[in-house]
């Protein structure tokens, strides 16, 4: 068998995370894509796959060879388009994460000018605050906010932002704003749950320069630890670009700012190398010139 053809299976099986899925993206039949697989594991001599009742994995060795893949059919298409001469013209499905609020404040704006500047494209996104891996849940294109860990994933950094202890305006005015962190623990206090969330905030000095918190209010969701500020009900630790709005309105103030930590770098991180898709590659140099040019001022 064509070992392309049996590439594209591969990482048609990997991505969908099931062989009947995959037969329906490459529109062939689930035996057509079971036998295609069993002759490249028996060609390589490697399990690539693991499969279970109710879903099917990559092995160790089918995740490198899933990235190799992925390049190399990357090439080829790049080839084709290019002597095509559509490579100008993204097209096609595309999937994107990022954090909520971040998702919402500046990744959707660009999005939608993706989405009218390419009319042959469709976007789904998923803007949750946890960190999605891009290979499992079958996803092109991530927001990375802060130090990334080792990973097969290429990234692009597009700006940094940082840690900020606010409060409403009404809040200081019946309540002496406090001149250091320690001073926070005879403050009303509001946490949110959503994203790095800890009881321990950090400040300058390292690592171990912490506050352990005790919240009167916890919430689910960093919109809501927001509202509750802005209603004066006391003080939150949030990351600059969730609260930039309000403080440049005079909703919130910062408070605590010399011992703010150093910023979080934030990226693009995506799954494919040097030939990515045009309609990925159409993507990442859209959104990150629009971050670049929004996120200078938040760190």
């Amino acid at each position: 068998m064509d070992r392309f053809q049996q590439m594209r299976v591969f990482v048609a099986v990997a991505e969908e995370q099931g062989f009947a899925a995959a037969a329906r993206r490459l529109q062939t039949s689930p035996p057509a894509v079971t036998r295609s697989i069993a002759a490249l594991e028996e060609d390589l001599g490697v399990p690539l796959l693991i499969r279970t009742t109710r879903s099917v994995r990559v092995t160790e060795p089918g995740r490198r060879y899933l990235e190799d893949a992925r390049q190399i059919l990357g090439a080829v298409q790049a080839a084709d388009q290019t002597a095509a001469g559509i490579n100008s013209a993204p097209r096609g499905h595309l999937g994107i994460t990022a954090p909520m609020l971040f998702g919402r404040k500046f990744v959707m704006p660009g999005v939608v000018d993706y989405l009218n500047k390419y009319p042959e494209t469709e976007v789904e996104t998923l803007f949750v605050d946890r960190v999605v891996n891009l290979i499992e849940e079958g996803l092109d294109v991530g927001i990375r906010i802060g130090e990334l860990p080792d990973s097969s994933l290429r990234a692009i950094r597009v700006g940094s932002v940082r840690w900020m202890v606010v409060a409403s305006p009404d809040y200081l005015a019946n309540s002496s704003e406090p001149e250091s962190p320690e001073g926070l623990q005879a403050h009303t206090l509001i946490a949110s749950s959503a994203g790095d969330f800890s009881l321990s905030w950090r400040f300058a000095g390292g690592i171990e320069n912490k506050i352990r918190i005790k919240p009167r209010l916890m919430t689910t969701t960093n919109d809501s630890a927001i509202e509750a500020t802005l209603q004066g009900f006391g003080i939150v630790r949030l990351l600059s670009y969730q609260v930039a709005d309000e403080i440049k309105h005079g909703q919130l103030k910062r408070i605590l700012q010399s011992f703010e930590p150093e910023p979080l770098p934030i990226h693009i991180v995506h799954r494919e190398g040097k030939y990515a898709s045009a309609r990925i590659r159409a993507f990442i140099d859209l959104l990150a010139e629009r971050l670049r040019s929004r996120l200078v001022e938040q760190s």
